[in-house]
């Protein structure tokens, strides 16, 4: 009896699964390409709180917003649904590695067929029948199934956490994304509107003109157009901002009908995100570390696959009282009891465990490549903005370049204008050309903040105001006032 406790106890630490090895990774490397010395470093951990990351813009309406977010969001909220289901699945896993106790009542009242197989003659034929009683059951888990069971149901729990902290990241970028083009509309229609108004203090100066007989007809056509293309540019922009609007109310979980944003010129300014060393990538990532506690889960399955080949051995045991309503029923002649041991192990099954066993292994080799092709994605995530950011800002200030010249160009233009030297189609030319670039630089800053938003995502979040800084680049002055005027 000894050793076979002993056995048992052996065995009972014993488990099938493979000896888990996180999937091999290319060679790590030891920066980021695309990184440039305007980069901070950091060695943030997965475990680090992603925090309030968008107060690196330093905008409030913005950080109201985000807040809203996280308390409405609905998809937020299916999320974490997803993530307390995966919980509760463990621990219903985890009850799996502890007996399972029972009680029992059963009072009954019964009939015996008057031909009942070796029934006595001085049986009854109705009775009281009167049962009371609890039952136990333990599985020795000798191969480690349940083990494996439960590490693959508290590793897919984990899984659910980092997918929970993925959607998270992932729907405050999409509404900073959606807040920072909604403010480069609102400042395209500033530099639009000053545009407009130039336009059409230009038309008056040139009817006048005309009217004079000094600038012909077409001259006054060609103002005229200027001024309805301005205007068509205000309505197609307005259009544009009411979408990003929209978005905003949907990720904050309000009806778009009752939700605006008062519009605001100030510009926000592209923060220096902390990128790291590349390897930190793998323990920042929240879809990264999904990943692989999805590949251990698999891992743990091939355990319990395998598990099915050998018998499973468990222990029950019952006792109660029992009688037919005579006497008392927790007497002492009344109990009853029994204790054993029961194995069970199939014979035959055409196949099912083998091919439920080569079915745990491709699981396992899916989960292994989607963790590499997750972890590749991150770094090609991360390479891309951070070329966007630096080429972006090279952009930038050529953009700018234009913009001055293109404004000396409309200044030149306007004075031969005035003498009579020109007549108003090169005038017309400079504006288009003018607030063209006006607009591009604009759009150019827009899309740098919008790559600035997407390469925190890339890296995980969690980086503060304290732990960034601003980009000296960013920090042009609004141009929405910058547009000369015809007089």
């Amino acid at each position: 009896m000894l050793a076979t406790s002993l056995a048992v106890a052996v065995l009972g630490g014993c488990s099938l699964a493979p000896t888990y090895h996180t999937p091999q990774l290319p060679p790590m490397p030891s920066s980021f390409k695309e990184g440039d010395t305007a980069w901070k470093v950091a060695a943030p951990s997965d475990q680090q709180s992603r925090g309030d990351w968008w107060t690196v813009y330093a905008d409030g309406s913005l950080s109201g917003l985000e807040s809203r977010l996280d308390a409405q969001n609905p998809s937020l909220a299916a999320a974490l649904a997803r993530y307390d289901q995966a919980n509760a699945y463990e621990s219903q896993l985890s009850a799996g590695l502890f007996p399972q106790i029972g009680a029992l009542a059963n009072p009954g009242r019964a009939r015996q067929s008057n031909n009942r197989p070796l029934r006595g003659g001085g049986q009854p034929n109705e009775y009281d029948s009167d049962t009371v009683g609890i039952e136990a059951d333990f599985d020795l888990d000798l191969w480690g199934r349940i083990r494996n069971e439960v590490s693959a149901g508290r590793a897919l729990a984990q899984a659910a956490q980092a997918d929970l902290a993925s959607a998270k990241l992932s729907l405050e970028a999409q509404l900073a994304d959606n807040y920072v083009r909604l403010r480069g509309y609102d400042i395209q229609l500033g530099i639009l509107r000053d545009a407009l108004s130039a336009y059409q203090h230009a038309l008056q100066l040139t009817e006048n003109r005309h009217n004079g007989g000094v600038a012909s007809g077409m001259d006054v056509s060609r103002a005229q157009t200027q001024l309805y293309d301005a205007q068509a540019q205000i309505t197609d922009v307005l259009a544009q901002r009411a979408l990003s609007e929209h978005a905003i109310a949907a990720l904050v979980g309000e009806p778009a009908s009752s939700f605006s944003i008062a519009p605001e010129q100030e510009q926000l300014k592209v923060p220096v995100t902390p990128v790291g060393v590349p390897s930190t990538l793998l323990e920042r990532r929240p879809d990264i570390a999904s990943a692989e506690r999805k590949v251990f889960a698999a891992n743990a399955g091939i355990g319990v696959a395998r598990a099915a080949f050998f018998p499973d051995l468990s222990l029950s045991g019952n006792f109660g009282f029992q009688d037919t309503g005579m006497g008392s029923l927790l007497s002492v002649g009344n109990r009853y009891w029994a204790l054993g041991p029961l194995a069970t192990l199939d014979i035959f099954d055409a196949g099912l465990r083998r091919a439920e066993l080569r079915q745990a292994q491709a699981t396992f080799a899916e989960e292994s490549a989607d963790y590499r092709q997750t972890v590749l994605t991150a770094f090609r995530e991360v390479e891309d903005d951070l070329a966007l950011l630096q080429q972006l800002g090279v952009e930038a200030k050529q953009e700018d370049q234009a913009y001055g010249a293109a404004q000396q160009t409309l200044n030149i233009a306007t004075n031969r204008y005035r003498e009579g030297i020109v007549n108003y189609l090169e005038v017309v030319t400079a504006q288009t050309a003018a607030l063209s670039a006006q607009r591009d630089a604009q759009t150019i800053r827009t899309r740098r903040l919008q790559a600035s938003v997407d390469l925190i995502r890339a890296l995980g979040g969690g980086w503060t105001r304290e732990a960034s800084g601003l980009d000296s680049g960013a920090t042009a002055k609004n141009t929405t006032t910058d547009t000369t005027q015809v007089r």
